[in-house]
């Protein structure tokens, strides 16, 4: 299984590592990536306690989280492809990115990269993702990796105690390689 892939000239996909605490602590200090997690990671002992996590799950084999990376390993974001049902080879996945990052193609870019390693390394056949209704760049994200939208889940997330309908998305093994433009 592939560890590092490569999403385009520019970009990369790697594995979290020890050295990208402070990444994640700057990244996650943001207000609207903070609600994205189930704990405040709001120190580098919580980044440390975030990259455990994921070095963990990915042990288990229940979850891949990649950092999308740029040449010089700055970290841009992140990708991964958690709640593997390997029985019926679904995977769910999320995408973020830090805010310089944004608009440049880096969730895109690493959406299809992450998709192509799920369905050729994983050997998953359905990957699924879904993003606040409203949140129109995520929506294109999604589209620009090649997820069709499935449907609305109504009230599904509930955030600082307002409720959120969520569109979902998907993209099948045998669905058409999305064609070279990125958004987001």
């Amino acid at each position: 299984m592939r560890e590092h892939i490569e999403a385009s000239a520019e970009l990369s996909l790697r594995p979290w590592a020890a050295a990208d605490v402070a990444a994640v602590t700057e990244a996650f200090a943001e207000p609207l990536m903070r609600r994205q997690l189930p704990w405040p990671v709001d120190s580098p002992e919580e980044a440390r306690r975030w990259l455990a996590d994921r070095a963990e799950r990915r042990a288990t084999g229940t979850d891949f989280s990649f950092a999308v990376v740029d040449r010089r390993d700055t970290v841009l974001g992140g990708v991964a492809v958690g709640s593997i049902d390997l029985r019926h080879a679904v995977g769910w996945v999320s995408y973020w990115t830090t805010a310089p990052a944004r608009g440049r193609g880096v969730a895109t870019l690493g959406c299809r990269a992450l998709a192509d390693w799920a369905f050729t390394d994983l050997g998953l056949f359905r990957l699924e993702l879904g993003h606040r209704v409203g949140n129109t760049a995520s929506c294109r994200v999604a589209g620009a990796a090649g997820f069709a939208v499935e449907g609305l889940q109504r009230q599904k997330l509930r955030y600082d105690g307002v409720r959120y309908d969520v569109e979902t998305h998907a993209r099948l093994v045998c669905d058409p390689v999305p064609a070279g433009g990125t958004t987001g």
